[in-house]
């Protein structure tokens, strides 16, 4: 269903007025559902045409319509769909024109303003006609506008990010990593007007634009202690082929590392130390029954015939370390299979008769791959090499295994033998890249992609980060996924049977 509000008059809340109390709310909340995540359409600075904005809840999709002169000058006239935010937040969406347009300097994108007068001060991402992309700014009301030029062309993705008095525009074709500038020293206040505008540059033209995949974040604290403070979580799936992105449940706590199960059933994620099912279907949510083990990290794994359940839980050992157990998918007691910590599970062969998973044995700091036997517990340490080897996982048929590796100065996507022989690299750009996960068809991995203000051996909680996709046996990564996310959003094989989603976990605060 498709709602539409206008914006130099916004009916719903006219007839709002003219009805007892008693149903203003109900007619408040309709009117926020017409225009999906937002509650205010307005035509800033009057411009001839009204514009309106329309909000498709089957498809996620934001569409805008107006006109204006100009956003530029000492004031602006053009059409914003909006809401208050307060402190620090990242908006972010997917965008495009509507049509060839009539003016090459129309522009459309992402606003945050002081007030919803015409001379306001504001920072904007903009988007224009013909492809220039630039961060806009007034930082007084009825001054001059400024502009920083973006290396980005005709964006398909932009993002704006507020830190404090610190602006970032983010943009990229999509498929490609950012491109970012940023605004230092802006001041703008505490709680602001942001959201979508558009913008015709012609009194008398209306023009379209369209914005989907969109995200408002609100990050992390900047004070916030990893491993002891959390923030709100999004369980998502993203449709490899067309791109869509659904949230199929959210939380004010932290949900980490969605396993799919084979049947396709459900998804298998840790919360708290405990493991939930998610039934795809209808939704509901059942505790998964792992006896004394009550303190699970992120690297539980179902094996390929979806009998059985791996996990690491450091409830048992006395030092407070991972060690691995095994037991039935449904739940049951767990057996455990390694002897010494810390041990971090990450995959089951095919077979169901080996797990692999990273170790500490030699020295702190220094951790390897290991497989080891699940009835008799024997132990084969796989790679010795420098740094840190993680998220091994075997590929459907057997023949490799997939990890990431520190070894060159930078995490990078390796793969080897089953008996760890010929280790090869597959990804070789700038990017630190973990937890590579194989398709069922055997045919793509996806893996998550931390910029190099991140260090090589860390994967950080709430950062800014790319899900790529690559072909199994190696080639140019491509970006499918831009979240703000990174540890727990897919430390294990999230892949649907089909090879056709991925399921993954986005961060930001939600309100209890």
């Amino acid at each position: 269903m498709i709602k539409v509000c206008t914006g130099r008059f916004s009916v719903l809340v006219i007839i709002c007025l003219l009805i007892i109390p008693g149903i203003i709310n109900s007619c408040k909340e309709k009117g926020e559902k017409s225009t999906g995540i937002f509650n205010q359409a307005s035509d800033i600075g009057n411009p001839d045409l009204p514009g309106t904005s329309s909000y498709d809840s089957l498809k996620g999709v934001y569409v805008l319509r107006g006109g204006g002169k100009n956003i530029w000058g000492e004031s602006d006239e053009f059409h914003f769909l909006s809401r208050e935010i307060e402190g620090d937040f990242i908006i972010r969406a997917r965008v495009r024109f509507k049509g060839e347009g009539i003016n090459p300097h129309r522009k459309l994108g992402i606003m945050i303003r002081d007030s919803l007068g015409g001379g306001s001060a504001h920072v904007s991402a903009a988007v224009h006609g013909d492809g220039l992309t630039s961060l806009q700014y007034r930082k007084e009301e009825g001054n001059e506008t400024g502009e920083i030029k973006s290396g980005s062309q005709a964006p398909g993705i932009i993002q704006l990010e507020r830190k404090g008095n610190k602006f970032i525009l983010s943009a990229a074709t999509e498929g490609k990593p950012f491109n970012s500038v940023v605004l230092q020293d802006m001041k703008l206040k505490s709680r602001v007007h942001a959201g979508l505008f558009v913008c015709s540059h012609e009194t008398d033209v209306l023009e379209t634009a369209v914005f989907d995949k969109l995200r408002i974040v609100i990050p992390a604290p900047g004070n916030f202690v990893p491993y002891q403070d959390y923030i709100g979580s999004h369980i998502e799936t993203l449709d490899i082929k067309t791109g869509t992105r659904k949230i199929l449940h959210s939380s004010p706590v932290s949900l980490q590392a969605p396993n799919w199960s084979p049947d396709g059933n459900k998804l298998i994620y840790n919360s708290e130390g405990r493991l939930y099912g998610f039934n795809l279907e209808t939704s509901s949510i059942d505790e998964i029954n792992t006896g004394f083990a009550v303190n699970n990290n992120n690297d539980h794994v179902l094996s390929f015939d979806g009998k059985q359940l791996g996990i690491s839980d450091h409830t048992e050992d006395p030092d407070g370390q991972s060690l691995i157990y095994v037991l039935p998918a449904e739940g049951g007691t767990p057996r455990q299979v390694t002897k010494d910590a810390p041990s971090y599970l990450h995959g089951f062969s095919p077979d169901g008769q080996h797990m692999v998973y990273t170790a500490g044995r030699k020295r702190p700091g220094d951790l390897d791959i290991y497989k080891i036997s699940i009835d008799t517990g024997e132990e084969v340490r796989l790679t010795d090499a420098p740094g840190l080897d993680d998220g091994s996982e075997y590929t459907p048929d057997g023949k490799y295994i997939y990890f990431n590796s520190s070894r060159t100065g930078t995490m990078h996507i390796w793969r080897m033998k089953p008996d760890g022989s010929q280790q090869e690299q597959l990804t070789f750009d700038e990017y630190n890249d973990w937890f590579p996960h194989v398709s069922p068809d055997g045919k793509y991995i996806v893996f998550i992609s931390y910029d190099s203000s991140v260090k090589a051996d860390d994967h950080p909680f709430y950062k800014n980060v790319y899900i790529r996709l690559m072909p199994a046996e190696g080639g140019n990564p491509e970006v499918i996924a831009y979240l703000y996310g990174g540890q727990g959003s897919m430390n294990v094989n999230s892949w649907s049977p089909d090879s056709r989603w991925i399921a993954f976990i986005s961060n930001t605060r939600i309100e209890e």
